[in-house]
C-alpha cells in the first residue's frame, strides 16, 4: 500500500504532467520558455526509488534532466533511466555535494548555460520551474535560490533553518533569506569560476559564498514549501550542523580578509 507521501507526490505529478489545456496552464507555459535553451536539471538522488521516476517525468515535459546517483543501494537509477533522465552513478556514498559536483562538471563538458539544481524527495514542484527561470531572465543573476516559507516548515525545521539564514547573513554581510534550499538555478559563467571544496550539505552554503565572492547577483525567489511527515531527512543533526558551523566561520574569517584587502587596495590607488 501506497505511504502518505507518495500518495500525495503521485496526484501532484499527475496534475503537473496530464491535466493543462494547449497554450494554457503552468506544464504548457515551461514548455514555451524552455524552447531553445540550454539548461539541465541536475537532481542528486541516494535511495529515491519510490520518488525520482515521477519527478523526472514531470521535469523531462521541460527541460533534460540529470540524475546523479549516489550510491544507491535500491532502484534509483533504473527508475531514473525509465523515467527518461540521463544517469551518472556513483559506485558509493559521496554525499550531496560531491553528487552536486559530478552533475556541474558533466553539464559544463557539454556546453549547458544553466544548471538547476532540484532535490530526489519530492520537496520540490516542478511547476516551480517556471518562477526560477523567469527570474533567471527578469533579474540577470547567476545564483538564483528557491526561497521556502518558515512558517510552513516542521518543527524543529521552522527555527533551524531561519536561524542558519541569519548566521549566513552576519558572515557574508548581506541579507540571505534561505541558505539550505536545494532549488536553485547557476549559471555557466558562476559554475565556471566558482571553487567548491566541501561534499557534503554544508556545500550549499559554500555555493553562496563563491557568488559573493565573486561579486555575482544573487536573487530568491518564492516556491512552495513541501515536507512529508512520514519522510526520513538525510540530514544529520549533529554532524552536518556541525559542518554547517565551520563552514559558516571559514566564510565570515574569509570575507574580513577580502574587505581588508580591497580596503587597502583602495587606499594604495588614492592620488
Amino acid at each position: 500500500m501506497p505511504t502518505v507521501e507518495e500518495r500525495i507526490l503521485s496526484e501532484k505529478m499527475q496534475n503537473l504532467t496530464g491535466s493543462a489545456a494547449p497554450g494554457t496552464g503552468i506544464e504548457n507555459s515551461a514548455k514555451r520558455q524552455s524552447v531553445g535553451s540550454s539548461i539541465l536539471v541536475l537532481i542528486p538522488a541516494r535511495n529515491e526509488a519510490r520518488t525520482i521516476g515521477s519527478i523526472v517525468e514531470a521535469v523531462r515535459a521541460r527541460l533534460p534532466v540529470l540524475v546523479v546517483d549516489d550510491g544507491s543501494t535500491d532502484d534509483t537509477a533504473d527508475c531514473a533511466r525509465r523515467a527518461g533522465a540521463e544517469v551518472v552513478a556513483h559506485p558509493a556514498n559521496l554525499r550531496k555535494g560531491a553528487a552536486l559536483k559530478t552533475g556541474f562538471s558533466w553539464a559544463v563538458k557539454r556546453g549547458y548555460d544553466a544548471v538547476v539544481t532540484m532535490d530526489a524527495d519530492g520537496q520540490h514542484d516542478p511547476a516551480d520551474l517556471d518562477k526560477v527561470l523567469n527570474a533567471s531572465r527578469q533579474h540577470q543573476a547567476d545564483l538564483i535560490i528557491g526561497e521556502r516559507q518558515f512558517s510552513e516548515m516542521p518543527w524543529p525545521n521552522r527555527f533551524t533553518t531561519p536561524l542558519g539564514s541569519r548566521l549566513l547573513s552576519w558572515a557574508l554581510g548581506i541579507r540571505v533569506t534561505d541558505n539550505q534550499s536545494g532549488f536553485r538555478l547557476l549559471t555557466r559563467n558562476l559554475l565556471e569560476r566558482m571553487s567548491l571544496r566541501s561534499d557534503g550539505y554544508e556545500m550549499e552554503v559554500e555555493m553562496i559564498w563563491e557568488a559573493v565572492r565573486l561579486r555575482m547577483p544573487i536573487t530568491w525567489v518564492p516556491i512552495r514549501t513541501i515536507y512529508f511527515p512520514d519522510r526520513q531527512s538525510g540530514f544529520h543533526a549533529l554532524r552536518d550542523t556541525l559542518r554547517f558551523l565551520r563552514m559558516v566561520w571559514h566564510i565570515r574569517q574569509e570575507r574580513v580578509h577580502q574587505d581588508r584587502h580591497l580596503s587597502a587596495s583602495t587606499q594604495i590607488r588614492k592620488p
